[in-house]
């Protein structure tokens, strides 16, 4: 099914992302379940105690390694890498919410491929379309996780728990929270990771490059024609 998009693309690579997406999904919508205040009993304006789920500190894992692979193998791959992590996603979080006795298990895994899918997708579209424009290796994944986390955010947290009453708070300062640590944390990261990819890739093409490269320089070789 997504041989043409992978075609050319390395399947070690390709499986190991699916196996990054799946396993931060799942461990994410168990630390959605975990509901803390930042700052216990404070009044903060328009924040108020700032109520989070956990969850926050651990999805902007996906939107960089979604970047990361569009950069690396394009939007045609990354596309088949978000669709093939969908299902086992959703599997996954089911059965770890089942374990743990959580009534809402098949509402957040339904809500986590909703959201993820289209999260995901969009960060895959908006990256690809920013770097086409820009050089500066940094504003396409800064743009993407803004846009992703909102749209990813929103949408996971309205189609599971609505109409709880802590959905639109917990939802913005979420939101906000996935951004700072994503821009903060995640993309010096990403730029590290990409320097060490694009260094080792290099490395590994130079010679492939330089042996092709004395090939065609090389003289034709004369047929002999036999009389």
């Amino acid at each position: 099914m997504f041989t043409r998009l992978l075609e050319g693309v390395d399947k070690t690579l390709v499986r190991n992302l699916v196996i990054l997406h799946t396993l931060v999904i799942a461990v994410s919508n168990y630390l959605v379940t975990i509901r803390f205040d930042l700052f216990p009993g404070a009044e903060l304006p328009l924040f108020g105690s700032f109520p989070l789920a956990a969850a926050a500190f651990t999805f902007p894992i996906v939107v960089i390694a979604t970047d990361l692979t569009v950069r690396m193998v394009g939007k045609e791959a990354g596309r088949a890498v978000v669709a093939m992590a969908i299902i086992p996603a959703i599997v996954a979080s089911v059965l770890v919410l089942l374990a743990l006795g959580d009534e809402h298990a098949y509402r957040v895994g339904l809500a986590s491929g909703v959201a993820y899918a289209v999260g995901t997708m969009l960060d895959v579209y908006v990256f690809q379309y920013i770097r086409e424009r820009m050089n500066a290796w940094w504003i396409a994944p800064a743009v993407s996780t803004i846009a992703a986390n909102i749209i990813d955010t929103y949408a996971f947290f309205y189609t599971a728990f609505y109409p709880a009453p802590w959905v639109g708070p917990v939802a913005f300062n979420n939101t906000l929270t996935k951004i700072v640590i994503g821009l903060i944390v995640f993309l010096p990261a990403y730029g590290i990771l990409l320097r060490y990819l694009n260094n080792k890739m290099q490395v590994v093409v130079a010679p492939v490059k330089a042996k092709a490269k004395a090939k065609a320089k090389a003289p034709a070789k004369k047929k002999v024609v036999k009389k």
